[in-house]
């Protein structure tokens, strides 16, 4: 029996486009997991060619007095420069320039060791950088190190390393987000499989997905696992959740008290004297002081499967974290726990979906591609109530909020990235295209700031890493 994954291993434009497929041996059953669903069975999965202890949290330093943690804010290239003016300067923030057009600043950052490189930009291999803005305006620049660390770094409003970077141990950096004492990270580390047996197939890393809490110095204050191996169960036990090879990237949110991590992951069945592994994904709050929020209205221990591109974002309006997942139950974007479709796609190998931002009045906007075709979707609770066919040719969008009311898409375009604004009330395009002129990756993440600019990471030399920086427009 196979089981055919439908994430789309397409490159940009000017790479080969080549499709990753799953092939299961001896899969016995499709077995019944609590909360999946429709599930398959990925027992003996092994990656093709083109594939490559639980935290006990200590109490937090620098918590508010309500135990809250306050919430994200949310030599340079740059594209041709329309007239700008100063921002007007408030206390804690930067006064970078506003200008009637978008304005690209591209900043070198040295970070003096060494920084994975893309890879294949499939979601089975490591994530090199993500960015997070600080209430104050400047940045958390996090990285995957090439000798098993990730690596933190600030940034001031330049985009310059203000000291020096701390590291942690990590084998994949997942994401980070920032608050006014700090921030976390999501990475995954090393675990146990266990004895098992598969009930086919062969052995493949059983890693675990962990939170880490950081102080404003970068040090570590808790650490706390949102996989649940440890205290004797390893991943080929029965109940097991672990970050298998497969499909396992993941996003961070946060509502200013807690944090939420949405991750892919996988999920062990016994299956008479064996154990078929499933894959799906995982939605887990975690409280300020480093507790899981047992329970959680948003959580969930399995949303859609099989999973790939998990977005969340919390919603102050509706105060919920809001999830959407790609899948090939049905082959479409969709809400997950319980299923919600909100647009339909085709299980042809190239169904992506980008990033979740929310709409200027009520419900969201998600970009999303089907045969390098980039849609916009709105929806509220489930099924898309309007759809937006740009001209943006890609496998892997890109959308961020942009300053009020407008939201930024962006892609790969040769070897840069092409971006437009678009309203984010009605979906229309405002103005017209433009360049930022770094590389493009499948899976890294612009972030918004609260001055009106959103920033992107990107691949630098061996030892630096390039800040994309679109400047606030008005």
């Amino acid at each position: 029996m196979s089981d055919v994954d439908q994430y789309p291993q397409g490159r940009r434009q000017g790479r080969a486009k080549v499709r990753r497929r799953l092939v299961v041996i001896a899969v016995v059953g499709l077995a019944a997991v609590t909360g999946l669903g429709t599930v398959a069975a990925l027992s003996a999965a092994a990656p093709s060619e083109e594939a490559r202890g639980a935290g006990v949290p200590s109490t937090p330093a620098g918590v508010q007095p309500d135990g809250s943690l306050a919430p994200p804010a949310a030599t340079p290239t740059a594209t041709p420069t329309p007239t700008t003016s100063a921002a007007p300067k408030t206390a804690g923030t930067c006064a970078r320039p506003v200008s009637a057009k978008p304005v690209v600043k591209v900043t070198e950052v040295k970070v003096g060791v060494g920084v994975t490189g893309y890879g294949s930009e499939g979601d089975t291999d490591p994530l090199p950088m993500a960015i997070a803005a600080t209430p104050g305006g400047g940045s958390w620049l996090a990285w995957l190190g090439t000798n098993g660390r990730v690596y933190l770094g600030k940034l001031d409003c330049a985009d310059k390393l203000v000291g020096k970077p701390t590291s942690f141990t990590g084998i994949d950096l997942q994401d980070v987000q920032a608050d006014s004492n700090g921030g976390v990270l999501l990475l995954t580390r090393k675990g146990s499989c266990g004895t098992g047996p598969l009930c086919g197939g062969s052995s493949s890393p059983c890693n675990t997905m962990h939170m880490i809490r950081f102080d404003n110095s970068g040090k570590q204050v808790w650490d706390r696992q949102v996989t649940n191996l440890g205290g004797g169960r390893e991943g080929y036990d029965d109940g097991a959740r672990f970050v298998w090879w497969y499909q396992h990237h993941g996003r961070l949110a946060s509502d200013g008290k807690s944090y939420a991590a949405y991750f892919g992951v996988a999920i062990t069945v016994r299956n008479g004297s064996c154990v078929d592994i499933h894959e799906g994904d995982r939605l887990q709050v975690v409280n300020a002081n480093g507790t899981l929020a047992s329970g959680h209205r948003d959580s969930f221990e399995v949303g859609c499967s099989h999973s790939w591109t998990a977005r969340v974002v919390w919603d102050p309006r509706t105060k919920h974290y809001v999830s959407v997942c790609a899948t090939d139950n049905a082959c479409r974007i969709a809400r997950p726990a319980p299923y919600r479709t909100v647009a339909s796609g085709t299980c042809d190998g190239t169904l992506f979906g980008g990033d979740l931002v929310l709409a200027k009045t009520r419900g969201y906007w998600i970009a999303w591609s089907q045969g390098g075709r980039v849609r916009l979707a709105h929806f509220t609770t489930g099924a898309a109530d309007a759809t937006v066919n740009t001209s943006a040719r890609s496998g892997h969008p890109h959308l961020v909020g942009y300053g009020t009311g407008r939201m930024l898409l962006a892609w790969g375009s040769g070897s840069a990235m092409a971006a437009q604004v678009y309203d984010a009330g009605s979906g229309k395009a405002v103005g017209g295209q433009f360049t930022v002129n770094v590389r493009d990756h499948n899976y890294q993440a612009f972030k918004p700031y609260a001055d009106g600019s959103a920033a992107y990471p990107a691949a630098g030399g061996g030892t630096s890493i390039r800040v994309a920086r679109v400047l606030p427009m008005s």
